[in-house]
């Protein structure tokens, strides 16, 4: 399926004050120099905000994590649970349509989704309330056929049952998730043939379906109102609430000295020591600048930030050390990581020797653009 941008965007995006700290929270797990890995919770976390991924989101996103913008797209356009396109205000609809809830009568379900909704996959309802698509398999096969509905399973659905969820969800109701014809969770319709003194607990319901009902709104985006998350792996703070307590384990609590003893000083962090830029030339050499693009990882944008920087040749970049490296990562305005990441002094050294990388051999060929 072809993935595209929608063709209506907003003028900007921005991440509310409680989103923006859950967003910091989760950027601070993963050591520097790769913040990118928070790229797929931080997408998720715009799309429950905003409903949909528009191009305004993902840039910010990508943004906060130094990324080349068309990075952030290239994963928000892969994954399928990334909306690109507004959804119905209400829910959106995921009707499975692959084998098992194909035989047991997903195509009805479509058509029930064709009658209420909209005639086509992705488009609003006339008030914008609802909206639906066919996906593949969700895994609740033996449950077939099933939707997934914002984030709860609705299984052994019927066209009847379908269309009634609908109108329950349209009227503000919560239709309890779960098996919809008598089922506890996944057991053989005919009933237990072994285990049968197996308790399935106190709940009314199955696990997931239960803390539904218990939520009371299992299709409400989370928008940072929830109970705060903690972030248990930093130093202060909760990343719903910034101005919380810091979180720290529990201790016992000491004794209290006969003497109010004044608390010492902290000691101030020592300061990271500067970075120095790698030696560079004013112009290229007579002979004409390398083409940088041969370097995995070095594009016409980076090759040109490359060269106002006064790096023209490999044997420019085959002399970087460590220090030089964590320099061009974090100058690098945009790319922070990449010269590391791809190793570019070990392309470098190859290129500057005369030899050949798999990945030069194509840009010569023509085969990279």
């Amino acid at each position: 399926m072809l993935r595209r941008l929608y063709h209506e965007q907003p003028e900007s995006f921005a991440f509310t004050k409680a989103n923006q700290a859950w967003a910091d929270a989760q950027i601070s797990k993963y050591p520097e120099g790769r913040e990118a890995s928070a790229i797929i919770p931080l997408l998720w976390r715009a799309q429950e905000q905003e409903g949909w991924l528009s191009r305004p989101a993902i840039e910010c996103v990508a943004d906060m994590l130094g990324l080349a913008h068309i990075r952030a797209l290239e994963v928000a356009s892969f994954y399928f649970m990334f909306q690109l396109q507004p959804v119905g205000s209400v829910a959106h609809i995921q009707v499975c349509g692959t084998t098992s809830c194909m035989i047991c009568g997903a195509e009805d379900l479509i058509g029930v989704c064709r009658e209420k909704i909209a005639p086509n996959a992705h488009e609003l309802s006339s008030d914008g309330k609802f909206s639906w698509e066919e996906v593949e398999c969700l895994g609740a096969c033996a449950n077939a056929p099933m939707a997934q509905i914002g984030k709860d399973y609705y299984e052994d659905l019927t066209t009847a049952r379908l269309a009634e969820i609908i109108d329950e969800m349209a009227a503000g109701k919560l239709p309890v998730p779960g098996p919809q014809n008598g089922r506890y969770a996944a057991e053989p319709l005919s009933g237990l043939t072994s285990l049968k003194e197996y308790d399935t607990g106190k709940t009314k319901y199955n696990a997931s379906a239960q803390r539904a009902v218990d939520q009371g709104d299992s299709i409400k985006r989370i928008d940072g109102t929830e109970v705060p998350l903690l972030a248990p792996w930093r130093d202060k703070g909760a990343n719903h609430n910034p101005g919380a307590p810091a979180v720290t384990a529990r201790a016992k609590p000491a004794a209290k000295p006969a003497v109010k003893a004044k608390p010492a000083a902290k000691a101030k962090p020592a300061a990271k020591p500067a970075l120095k830029k790698p030696k560079a030339l004013k112009s290229p050499r007579k002979s004409g600048a390398d083409d940088l693009k041969q370097i995995k990882g070095v594009g016409p944008k980076l090759e040109k930030m490359l060269n106002d920087m006064g790096f023209y040749h490999f044997d420019q970049i085959a002399k970087w050390n460590a220090g030089d490296i964590a320099w061009a990562d974090e100058n690098l305005v945009g790319f922070k990581g990449r010269v590391s990441r791809d190793d570019w002094a070990g392309q470098a050294k190859l290129l500057a020797e005369g030899r050949e990388t798999e990945f030069s051999a194509r840009v010569k060929k023509g085969d990279v653009y």
